[in-house]
């Protein structure tokens, strides 16, 4: 075996041993920056090619390009491949081949210096996480090949070059190049920019040349397989690749017997990363993957995940540019790999937009490239789910209106049929969940007979009032004699709606669906799997009454939310239901696909000087201790401070004493007292819970300032018997609900009286805008109005102003929780021309 072995870094190679490695002597001037030398082969000890290095049991710190890593703690008993992309995470050793398209560049002039540079840094990043990481680069041929051009060029005389002419220069015929000769002059240069890029992060690294002999040889191949472990060991990453220089032509039937046979890259890395054991073996080229068809047509799609077996519907086309292999050659490369335990993607390195971080998205398991695995799912993938919701999203929107309303009572109809049946699945939920969830999402978690009643209810209101949802003309012109345009309502297409904690979303949803002719794809959190589960199959249930079972699909697969926020040839619309950090990290994640968010429910009630003692202690009671997650529960009271001392704030913190809320006190209210409670550590907190911060304000433009400055804009209300300081405190607030004497719960759709929907604020963002608003209900209709479409709800002195649980449907509040008047917002318009009747 031919090795030759160069190590580069710019410390002193004995700091940079690992914690484990305890005596390994070099010497080496200190002011070199590379040590360069022949090693003899080296034979380790017998049980190196069975053992794997193992890290230490506690994870250190340590820093590359003064940035602080945490090395984590990784291991894995080698066998199987992974199953699943979100396995990738715990892969320890890692192959990554580098084709020599992604080496080189795209006008086959010399070596691409920053796509190079930022492979480099991934793969110091993951090394600096305590993983092993090992490079098999392509590309020496080429980069060769492109130097000997060069000097060819360089080398005709001047006569010839004056008398040829500019364009015949340009076509002057380049003698054929030998390969070996190609790679003993590129081989060099690229490994000197490999060495001088892994210095820059204080990471050595080492060059093995290896021929197919080196594996077929015995006891060649167990020096090889010594060295690399040794280097390993050490913290140095191989850069490997096929000795072009000497290599012989490759045996023609070794292929036969079992055993790969290097005949490019491609089988080396499979081949390396089978005898070193790897985890994951990273496939670099210049295409995204594999395609159903050649890429580029019309109908080609990428194959995220390719299965042993699948290789006969896949047609093969040419090569890459450069290099000597092609993507058949990495398809069997990578079969035989994941036949030998390793997992394998194959992805591109040469995308702009994607190659400064394509190796750590594959590690992360993102839905990057083609991952090969030997688990097929027990269900379809969740493009094919898309596709199945979109064509059944067609044929709901073609039925009846009377027919879609069917659907949804039958639905209500299992509700309350099958509830001991949704009532056991959400025990388990619940008892799985105990001790990892906090009570406010336990509560959401729950579902309870009550609960079902009213979902039932409400699904039955959508069922009444969806007759006209679908082909509903909104407006007629006539444009010319005889041509009369119509305005005229349609679906949407297909929703994807992403909730968390709360499996009754997902009934409300559906019907809402439903009722208007869309196709829908719902990602539930799995800590409700058991009650999601039965809820869908429920939902199909109604839906195969009249065929159209597969409108709605409950995504169960392994897909990350930033993997689904990516399907934008299938989903129309996000609407994602949960946290305001859920919320804002699809917003980010969303490509192409307009997302519908939510705002956060920091809802505000303030105390007037000139209130009732028992309604003020009422409203804050019913605000705050009712339904305390919900998204209109009060979050901030803001008192008057002539009310301080007062037998009506007394009486207040007396009643919140007993229902055990734990105040939090605002930073006037604090100075206030002697003895104050835990002093609140952000005015801007939705708490969810039992916890409510308490603020003093000197007069109803204080409070309608912090209102504006620490609020959501959600909901707000004033308690005062003055009706002059009422009206000012509507006119003045901009939020979505502003109430007079009433409760924050009262911010519902049900009590509203609209039956489906509750004005709250919202902003439809997409990749490229973001289009902020309210959704404002003017008779019936939604629309998206500027700054002044603000919904003022004001509730007489004279009334209670309290929600209560058995009228004020969780169905209707989930509505309020989503921000937007759902279910006209999943209608869309269209313009149709013909002729008037």
């Amino acid at each position: 075996m031919l090795s030759q072995i160069c190590r580069s870094g710019c410390q002193s190679f004995t700091q940079r041993l690992l914690p484990w490695v305890q005596s390994t002597t070099l010497s080496r001037s200190l002011g070199s920056r590379c040590l360069r030398s022949s090693l003899c082969t080296h034979v380790p000890s017998s049980n190196m090619d069975e053992d794997r290095v193992q890290p230490s049991a506690t994870g250190h710190v340590r820093s590359w390009s003064n940035i602080p890593f945490i090395t984590v703690p990784l291991s894995r008993t080698h066998g199987k491949s992974f199953a699943h992309r979100s396995e990738l995470k715990h892969a320890k050793r890692i192959v990554v081949k580098l084709g020599s398209a992604v080496v080189t560049r795209g006008d086959e002039c010399g070596l691409a210096l920053g796509r190079l540079a930022s492979i480099v840094e991934q793969v110091s990043v993951l090394q600096n996480q305590g993983r092993e990481m090992m490079l098999v680069t392509s590309g020496a041929v080429a980069f060769g090949k492109q130097r000997l051009r060069h000097e060819i060029l360089l080398s005709q005389s001047v006569r010839q070059a004056l008398h040829s002419g500019q364009n015949q220069l340009k076509e002057m015929a380049i003698p054929v190049l030998e390969a070996r000769a190609c790679a003993a002059a590129g081989q060099s240069g690229l490994m000197a920019l490999y060495e001088a890029m892994f210095t820059q992060y204080s990471i050595c690294a080492a060059q093995i040349l290896v021929t197919n002999l080196d594996f077929h040889d015995e006891q060649k191949r167990r020096n090889l397989n010594g060295t690399l472990h040794e280097l390993l060991r050490m913290n140095i990453v191989p850069i490997v690749n096929t000795n072009d220089a000497v290599v012989p032509p490759a045996e023609p039937n070794s292929d036969l017997q079992g055993v790969i046979s290097v005949k490019d890259n491609d089988s080396l890395a499979a081949r390396l990363a089978v005898e070193m054991k790897t985890d994951l073996l990273i496939v670099l080229s210049d295409v995204e993957g594999l395609f159903d068809s050649p890429p580029g047509s019309d109908d080609a799609k990428l194959i995220d995940i390719f299965y042993p077996g699948d290789q006969q519907s896949v047609t093969f086309g040419t090569k890459s540019r450069v290099g000597m292999g092609g993507m058949e050659a990495k398809v069997k490369a990578a079969l035989w790999a994941l036949q030998g335990g390793t997992s394998v993607v194959i992805a591109n390195g040469t995308h702009p937009k994607v190659s400064g971080h394509v190796i750590t998205d594959i590690v992360e398991g993102k839905k990057v490239g083609t991952f090969f695995s030997e688990v097929k799912p027990a269900g379809p993938t969740v493009e094919q789910q898309g596709e199945m919701a979109r064509s059944g999203g067609r044929m709901l929107a073609t039925l009846e209106p009377e027919q879609r309303a069917e659907i949804i009572h039958h639905l209500a109809d299992l509700l309350t049929d099958q509830r001991d049946e949704i009532l056991l699945a959400n025990k388990k939920d619940l008892e799985e969940a105990e001790g990892r969830l906090a009570a406010p999402l336990l509560k959401r978690l729950s579902l309870s007979t009550s609960k079902l009643n009213s979902l039932a209810i409400g699904l039955r209101q959508i069922a009444a009032s969806s007759q006209d949802s679908v082909g509903r003309v909104l407006r007629r012109t006539r444009i010319a004699k005889n041509l009369e345009l119509e305005q005229v309502t349609v679906p949407i297409g297909v929703l994807l709606v992403i909730f968390e904690s709360r499996p009754d979303c997902l009934p409300q949803v559906a019907a809402l669906a439903i009722a208007s002719g869309n196709g829908l794809l719902l990602k539930g959190g799995k800590e409700a799997s058991h009650s999601n589960r039965i809820l869908h199959l429920l939902t199909q249930e109604a839906l195969s009454i009249h065929g159209v079972k597969e409108a709605v699909q409950l995504v169960n697969t392994r897909e990350e939310v930033e993997d689904l926020c990516r399907l934008d040839k299938m989903i129309d619309l996000i609407i994602p239901r949960g946290s305001s950090q859920l919320v804002r990290d699809i917003q980010k994640a969303a490509k192409g696909i307009p997302v519908m968010g939510h705002s956060e429910g920091i809802c505000h009630m303030y105390v007037d000087s000139e209130s009732s003692v028992d309604k003020a202690t009422r409203l804050v009671r019913d605000s705050k201790c009712e339904y305390p997650a919900a998204c209109n529960a009060l979050e901030t009271l803001l008192i008057h401070r002539d009310l301080l001392r007062t037998p009506l704030f007394d009486q207040i913190i007396d009643m919140l004493r007993v229902e055990q809320v734990k105040i939090h006190a605002g930073p006037k209210f604090a100075s206030y007292l002697t003895f104050s409670p835990s002093e609140v550590k952000s005015l801007r907190t939705e708490y969810g819970d039992l916890e409510l911060c308490i603020e003093v304000v000197d007069s109803v433009q204080e409070a309608i300032d912090h209102i504006h400055k620490y609020g959501s804009s959600h909901t707000d209300v004033i308690v005062t018997e003055n009706e002059k300081t009422a009206e000012f405190f509507l006119q003045h607030v901009d939020s979505a609900c502003v109430f007079w004497n009433a409760s924050t719960r009262f911010s519902d759709g049900y009590r509203f009286g609209l039956a489906r929907s509750c004005a709250h604020r919202c902003s439809l963002t997409t990749s490229s805008h973001g289009l902020p608003g309210r959704v404002v209900e003017v008779e019936g209709t939604p629309e998206i109005c500027g700054p002044l479409g603000t919904l003022v709800v004001k509730k007489k002195a004279d009334s209670s102003g309290l929600s209560s649980t058995k009228s004020c449907s969780l169905f209707s509040r989930f509505l309020t929780l989503l921000g937007v008047a759902l279910y006209p917002t999943f209608m869309t318009l269209v313009c149709v021309l013909h002729p008037p009747a």
